[in-house]
């Protein structure tokens, strides 16, 4: 496999690491290490994320409680998780391409792990925790909230308000004189790390559909998948189309509660 070259994503990001290596490291996937040959000095990522994890919780707080000096906690928790969460992790690595500087086994390239959510969190993480080794608190907290803060005005409005599953419920039965009703539809995965699949369903209709590592997790990801179906706000719906399609839904509808296609 052609490693490749780090020098661009330092130039595009403005980073400059002293410990190259360092650097690789962050975007070595354990899968990479079973097959590739090495020395054994090559060492997979999962202590940076770690660190990194870490690192980024505390820089987050620390932003937050200084900008907003009157938030209690449950308020600044709500907004600490929102900016964390491994799906807004995710899409940082996105907008950075870190997926494309992965070292990844040839069956983890093969089934789509240079793109997959929890892969590109952990690899943010990694990098995170890397540039603390190498250029400590001050550069990570700058390219930290360069990237997180932009999502601050995003998730702040959302993160302080009712969660997806209660919101869905007040529209619906104020709008359809209906409850929502949930289904876990599959579980997959070694105990500790299990896979939940959890299924909206309103008058015997699908509206949403997704998965989650708890099943409250994969609840409230489902209800904000009914509210952008319903044509509600939800910026917290992450479209997965895979799951979507192997489970089908009904045709996204107006906020009256019409389908779009004049179904209701």
């Amino acid at each position: 496999m052609t490693v490749p070259d780090l020098a661009n994503l330092e130039q595009q990001h403005d980073l400059n690491f002293k410990d190259k290596q360092l650097l690789q490291r962050a975007f070595v996937h354990r899968s990479y290490l079973n097959e590739a040959e090495h020395d054994g000095t090559l060492a997979d990522n999962e202590r940076l994320e770690f660190l990194g994890d870490t690192v980024l919780g505390f820089v987050v707080s620390e932003e937050l409680f200084r900008r907003f000096p009157l938030y209690q906690e449950g308020a600044l928790t709500n907004l600490r998780a929102a900016l964390v969460r491994r799906e807004t992790l995710a899409r940082l690595a996105k907008q950075l391409h870190l997926g494309d500087y992965l070292l990844l086994g040839h069956g983890e390239e093969d089934s789509g792990g240079r793109y997959r959510v929890a892969t590109l969190c952990a690899t943010f993480e990694a990098l995170i925790g890397a540039l603390y080794i190498d250029q400590g608190i001050d550069v990570v907290r700058q390219f930290t909230m360069s990237l997180v803060g932009k999502e601050l005005d995003r998730v702040q409005k959302n993160a302080l308000e009712k969660d997806p599953k209660s919101r869905l419920q007040e529209w619906v039965q104020s709008n359809l004189g209906q409850t929502p009703r949930y289904k876990m539809v599959e579980s997959h995965g070694p105990d500790h790390n299990k896979t939940f699949v959890m299924q909206v369903v309103i008058s015997h209709k699908i509206y949403g559909v997704a998965s989650g590592h708890s099943k409250q997790e994969a609840t409230q990801a489902a209800a904000a998948m009914s509210l952008q179906h319903l044509g509600e706000n939800a910026p917290e719906y992450i479209p997965d189309p895979e799951l979507e399609a192997k489970y089908g839904l009904i045709p996204p509808i107006n906020g009256t509660g019409e389908a779009a296609n004049g179904q209701a």
